[in-house]
């Protein structure tokens, strides 16, 4: 069935090879003879029965995606051939003719964009002389790493070694047997660890991030041009990891840290060179969490000279070292731009399938999602009337982070509205008001998200390890040897801020009070916890004039991470000298995004957040740190950065005494 889809939709030769790694089993099928009239009405049952389940695919897909597309920007997400791997023999009945044109156009470019450069930046850089010399670890962001069942439970046993996140495994499951997904891909809400009877883990080796699904290359472009320089398993190696977990909880659970620390210190002994560091979005901040776990004595037990002694340099890779104001909408509403943007019709289809609450209530359940929140409150993001990264001729500040719109006292769309504009240091307390008692307390006990101003506090903050994620509370490692390249994209417009509107409370939820939970001693912890109604504001997609977008302001950025963000530690912040006191180099280099039209993942220019792995001058600049050349490196600043690193209302550190 697989090869004849391939060959009706995409124009394929019979003999092709099939391109997913993982295919999908066909179903039981059983016989019996029927007469001819009862076949013709067997034949129209199915029919409408294919293009049912056909819809109801359509609809589980929309919010695999919506989550995939958490940290990652607006793409196309599928690619077509990787759909010839579903056991779906409605499709065909149920797209139009000009669709399956449509997609046969789309498929030529797909594959042009998918070859582009295939191996010749690293072939460029062996006639240049590089050649591998430093073992590499990769530690990979938000969506790259799949998660794969290892439960034995009789619930569990269909999903046995199959992965709930990242392949099309994760489409079934969610499409077959919702509630079963969710209980297996969420977190226990008082542990933040397995549920009972739940095991899932990260999947390893360079499959575990090399694609997301068939088809979506996330660091395999990186793959190809490493090994071409002579890298393999011997001496590169990728650190996955579970990124639903809290930090420590990595450790808790996984001996994650443990393991890593272990394996650069073999890397090493075995080269007899330093490790070159590689990580991407989140897993920046996972590894800057790594450096002060191995450096403490009650943890990794590494020593203040650990990190100068194993590791050469850290390339960080559109790391959001200060979070991303996007996580506030999702955790709040189950929303951002893409799904604000949806027509009508999409917005039914997944309301009907998975509600905004309910979405808001499967990420509260990661909570490694909440560790990018934004840091640094008011200070970095601005307030009313003020934001760093405001530019001439704005008619209203960024600073005002979510705002209600104010609607004639005669509207009959909505009634004016009861709610203060937000900044995001006032956000974040809004969030906890507005979700369950669990998720205020886990997010609290696990991170930090202030300033420290002072050498003293920073040096203090050191050693309490819900601060280790924060680069604004804490320290880079004693290591002056060390080596910091900051590469991300600028020039793709980011989430900035939002229009939120009032919505009646629906089902058991009827009135509009916020909870609180229960202090009665004679109630269980479950009731406590559960009993909870969540919060009736949505983003306003209504609402769309000048810069404003279904209610999203837009900003600057990579498509996903904000340039305050992505650019503030690299250009100042570890300039300073509480956050820097060893002086370690840094170097950053901000890549224009530069996106070919006709390919969807933007081809070898792009600087989107997740595609910019894919693009040729990172690779180069890679291949030349991981070759032992990052002294060709040059910085390149190209953005506004500078002038809003100075904006941002944290300076050097006051005299001592005060």
């Amino acid at each position: 069935m697989a090869g004849v889809l391939r060959r009706r939709l995409l124009g394929a030769p019979e003999d092709s090879p099939e391109p997913s790694r993982e295919p999908t089993p066909g179903p039981d099928e059983e016989y019996r003879v029927v007469d001819a009239k009862k076949l013709h009405k067997l034949s129209k049952a199915r029919t409408s029965s294919k293009r049912r389940h056909a819809w109801i695919f359509v609809l589980g897909g929309l919010f695999g995606l919506f989550l995939a597309g958490m940290f990652a920007s607006n793409n196309d997400m599928i690619d077509l051939p990787s759909l010839t791997d579903m056991n779906l023999d409605s499709l065909m009945d149920v797209l139009p003719a000009g669709l399956v044109k449509d997609a046969r156009d789309i498929q030529r470019h797909e594959r042009d964009a998918v070859n582009y450069d295939s191996f010749s930046v690293g072939l460029h850089a062996q006639s240049q002389g590089i050649t591998a010399h430093h073992p590499v670890i990769m530690i990979p962001g938000v969506i790259s790493t799949g998660l794969e069942s290892w439960g034995t439970e009789q619930s569990s046993r269909q999903y046995f070694r199959k992965r709930l996140w990242g392949s099309w495994s994760m489409m079934r499951a969610l499409v077959m047997d919702k509630a079963s997904w969710k209980r297996h891909i969420m977190v226990d809400k008082y542990t933040g660890l397995d549920p009972p009877g739940i095991k899932l883990r990260a999947s390893q080796g360079f499959d575990a991030a090399d694609f997301f699904i068939t088809g979506y290359w996330i660091w395999n472009k990186i793959l190809e041009n490493l090994a071409t320089i002579g890298y393999d398993p011997t001496n590169a190696f990728t650190a996955a990891y579970d990124w639903r977990l809290s930090y420590m909880n990595y450790e808790i659970r996984d001996q994650y840290y443990t393991r890593l620390k272990s394996h650069i210190e073999l890397a090493v002994k075995m080269s007899g060179k330093k490790a070159v560091l590689l990580s991407h979005s989140m897993g920046s901040q996972v590894l800057y969490h790594f450096f002060h776990w191995v450096e403490s004595a009650e943890h990794g037990d590494g020593g203040f000279d650990w990190v100068d002694t194993y590791v050469d340099s850290w390339i960080n890779i559109s790391g959001c070292m200060l979070g991303a104001t996007k996580d506030i909408p999702a955790l709040l509403s189950g929303e951002m731009k893409d799904t604000a943007q949806l027509n009508s019709f999409a917005v039914y289809g997944l309301e009907k399938f998975l509600s905004r609450n309910e979405r808001a209530e499967i990420l509260r359940a990661f909570p490694g999602i909440s560790s990018m929140l934004p840091i640094g409150g008011d200070l970095v993001w601005g307030n009313k009337t003020w934001a760093p990264d405001d530019r001439p001729g704005q008619n209203t500040s960024y600073g005002t982070f979510i705002r209600f719109r104010e609607l004639a006292p005669n509207a009959t769309s909505q009634q004016p509205h009861s709610r203060q504009n937000l900044t995001v240091g006032e956000a974040m307390p809004y969030l906890f008001r507005h979700a369950e008692p669990w998720f205020k307390d886990m997010i609290e006990q696990s991170y930090s998200f202030d300033v420290a101003h002072t050498r003293r506090e920073v040096e203090k903050n050191n050693k309490i390890p819900s601060k280790w994620l924060n680069p604004l509370e804490t320290r880079l490692p004693l290591a002056p040897k060390l080596k910091i390249y900051c590469f991300y994209g600028i020039g793709k417009p980011t989430e900035r801020n939002y229009y939120y509107r009032e919505e009646p409370y629906t089902g058991s939820s009827t009135n509009g009070a916020s909870y609180q939970r229960d202090t009665n001693p004679n109630s269980s912890r479950d009731e406590s916890y559960t009993a909870f109604r969540p919060s009736n504001v949505t983003i306003d997609a209504s609402y769309t004039l000048g810069n404003i977008d279904h209610g999203v302001i837009m900003g600057e950025g990579d498509g996903t991470v904000n340039l305050v963000s992505s650019g503030y530690m690299c250009t100042k912040g570890w300039k300073m000298r509480r956050y820097n006191p060893a002086g370690v180099q840094i170097k950053t280099v901000e890549m224009p995004h530069e996106p070919d039209r006709l390919s969807p993942r933007g081809g070898p220019n792009t600087a989107d957040h997740v595609d910019i792995l894919g693009r040729s001058s990172l690779n180069e600049l890679i291949l030349k740190v991981a070759g032992g050349r990052g002294d060709l490196v040059e910085e390149s600043v190209v953005s506004n950065i500078y002038e809003y690193a100075d904006k941002v209302k944290i300076y050097e550190d006051e005299p001592e005494g005060k």
